[in-house]
C-alpha cells in the first residue's frame, strides 16, 4: 500500500474528529462560532523541514481549518510557504469552502532551501493581507497570523514583526524542535505566553489545534460547560462569571460557594508523600490542595490551616495561625517537598490528634481533619481514626490509585458517604476538590437559645405587670382628682 501525502492528512483529520469533539459540539449547536477573521499561515518549508514533518504541518493547518466558519462574509484563509524564497501558496479571496481550502493545503509542497522568516512576514505584510489577495479594510475583521518554524531565521525578524503588529496583524509563533525562542518572541503579539507555543517535534504539533479552534472562537462558556462555577454560571460574550444559589454566599476565589462563610475553623491536611506518589503526581496534590483552600475564608478570625506531610516520617510543613491569608498560604502549599519513603498512615493520624490540634487550635472552634493517601498504610490505623472522630474532628478521607477504600472509610466521618472519597487518576482530584465541601456552620447553643427564650419571656412577664400597675395608678390619680374638685 503507497501512502501518499493525501492519505496521511485524511488519516490526520480523521484522528482530528475524535479529538475536538467537544469544540465541533459547540459549533453545530451555535454555541461556538469563530469570529470573521483574514487569516494567514506563514509556514516554514526550509530544508532542516523533512518531507514526512512537512505534511504534519499540513495535517494541522487542516485540523484548524476545519474549526473555522470559512466564508467569504466569514473567515478566510491564505497559507504563506517560505525558505529562502517566499510563495503565496492560498491567497485569501481565492477559496470559499473549507473542502477547497484543505484540498490545496495537500498540494503544497517545501521548497527546501534556508530560512528567510523575516522575508516571509515582509511578503504577508506587503502581499498576503493586501486588498489585492483578499484582505478585507474593515476594522472589525481581525487579521490573524500564525507563524510555523523550527530554526534559527537567517534574516531580521524584529523590526518587520514589530511593523505588521503595528499594521494591526496579531501573530502567533510556533516553535518546533531546536527553534529559538527569543526570536519566537520578537516576532509574536503580547501577552507571550497566548502568542508563543512550542512542541518538541512536528509529530505532536496537533495538539495545538483545540486552541487554535477556541482563539477564533467565541462561544457561551456556561452552555458548553466551559467553565468551572460551584453553582450558577452567568454569560457574557466570550466569558462569564459565577454566582451562588440563594443562601450560599461567593468566595474570594470567584468561582466556589460557601453556606456558612463566617464560620471559625481549624482545617489540618495530613498528606501522603511517600515514594509511590511519585514527583508530578504531588505537584498535583499540591494544586489540589490550594483548590480546597481557594474556597475557605482564610483569616485571623475566621479559617486556620495547617499542612502535615508523612512517609516513614511525619513532618509539620506548617503550623495552624501561621498564615492569616490565602496568598502566603499558597505560597508555602508550593513550596513543600517531596519526602518519598513508606507510608505510616497511623503514625500520622496520632500526630493529627496529639500534635497539630493540641498546638494552634482555637477552644471551642470547630475542627477539620483532611487525609490524602495514595496506597496502603504500613501500619495499624485504627485506633489513630477512632480516636480523632472522638475528640470531636470531622474527619475527611481521599484516595487516590492503589489507597484502600477500606482504611478511606475508616477515617472518615458519618455520614461516611460525604466524608470519604476514591479516585484511580491523580489528574481527577479536581473533581473531588469540587465534591468536597467544608461548609462548617456555628451550631447554636441549645442552652443559650434556650437561656435567650427565658429571659424574653421574663422580660414580656415584667412589662405587663408594669402596665398593669401604671393602669392602677393612672385609675386612683383619676378618682383623687375627682374628689379634689
Amino acid at each position: 500500500m503507497i501512502v501518499t501525502p493525501l492519505l496521511l492528512l485524511l488519516l490526520g483529520l480523521m484522528g482530528a474528529q475524535a479529538i475536538d469533539q467537544r469544540t465541533a459540539a459547540a459549533m453545530a449547536a451555535g454555541l461556538c462560532k469563530t469570529r470573521p477573521t483574514d487569516l494567514v499561515f506563514i509556514i516554514d518549508s526550509s530544508r532542516s523541514v523533512r518531507p514526512s514533518e512537512f505534511e504534519q504541518v499540513k495535517v494541522f493547518l487542516a485540523k484548524v481549518i476545519e474549526g473555522l466558519d470559512v466564508g467569504p462574509n466569514a473567515t478566510r484563509v491564505g497559507v504563506v510557504n517560505y525558505a529562502s524564497r517566499v510563495k503565496n501558496e492560498v491567497s485569501l479571496k481565492t477559496h470559499k469552502t473549507k473542502a477547497g481550502l484543505v484540498k490545496a493545503v495537500t498540494k503544497i509542497e517545501p521548497l527546501s532551501t534556508g530560512t528567510m522568516t523575516g522575508l516571509a512576514i515582509q511578503f504577508a505584510l506587503n502581499v498576503a493581507f493586501s486588498e489585492a489577495e483578499g484582505a478585507r479594510k474593515s476594522n472589525e475583521i481581525s487579521k490573524v497570523a500564525i507563524i510555523v518554524t523550527d530554526g534559527r531565521p537567517q534574516d531580521n525578524v524584529k523590526e518587520v514583526a514589530l511593523r505588521a503588529r503595528d499594521a494591526g496583524i496579531e501573530i502567533f509563533a510556533i516553535g518546533v524542535g531546536r527553534v529559538d525562542m527569543s526570536t519566537l518572541k520578537q516576532m509574536a503579539s503580547d501577552p507571550l505566553d497566548d502568542h508563543v507555543d512550542y512542541v518538541e517535534s512536528y509529530s505532536v504539533i496537533e495538539k495545538l489545534t483545540k486552541k487554535f479552534q477556541e482563539a477564533f472562537c467565541v462561544s457561551d462558556l456556561c452552555a458548553t460547560g466551559d467553565h468551572d462555577c460551584e453553582q450558577v454560571c452567568i454569560s457574557s460574550p466570550g466569558s462569564f462569571k459565577c454566582a451562588c444559589k440563594e443562601g450560599f454566599t461567593l468566595m474570594d476565589d470567584g468561582r466556589s460557594c460557601s453556606a456558612c462563610s463566617n464560620a471559625a475553623t481549624d482545617v489540618v491536611f495530613l498528606i501522603d508523600g511517600s515514594k509511590s506518589v511519585r514527583p508530578e503526581n504531588f505537584e498535583l496534590v499540591k494544586k489540589w490542595i490550594n483548590q480546597i483552600v481557594d474556597k475557605l475564608d482564610v483569616s485571623d478570625s475566621k479559617a486556620h490551616v495547617g499542612l502535615v506531610q508523612y512517609s516513614s516520617a511525619v513532618k509539620q510543613e506548617f503550623p495552624l495561625g501561621r498564615y492569616n491569608n490565602k496568598k502566603d498560604l499558597k505560597d508555602a502549599v508550593k513550596k513543600m517537598a517531596y519526602m518519598e519513603r513508606g507510608t505510616m498512615t497511623g503514625q500520622a493520624l496520632r500526630f493529627l490528634t496529639d500534635n497539630s490540634f493540641m498546638q494552634g487550635a482555637r477552644p471551642g472552634v470547630t475542627k477539620v481533619g483532611i487525609v490524602f493517601t495514595d496506597g496502603r498504610s504500613q501500619d495499624y490505623i485504627g485506633d489513630a481514626a477512632k480516636k480523632a472522630k472522638a475528640l470531636g474532628i470531622k474527619m475527611y478521607a481521599v484516595g487516590v490509585g492503589n489507597a484502600v477504600e477500606d482504611e478511606l472509610r475508616e477515617i472518615a466521618s458519618e455520614p461516611i458517604g460525604e466524608h470519604y472519597f476514591y479516585t484511580a487518576d491523580f489528574k481527577a482530584m479536581t473533581q473531588i476538590g469540587k465534591k468536597l465541601q467544608i461548609n462548617i456552620c456555628q451550631e447554636e447553643d441549645p442552652c443559650e437559645c434556650d437561656s435567650l427564650v427565658k429571659f424574653q419571656k421574663k422580660v414580656e412577664d415584667a412589662l405587663q405587670a408594669l402596665t398593669k400597675k401604671l393602669e392602677s395608678m393612672s385609675k386612683r390619680i383619676t378618682l383623687l382628682e375627682n374628689k379634689i374638685v
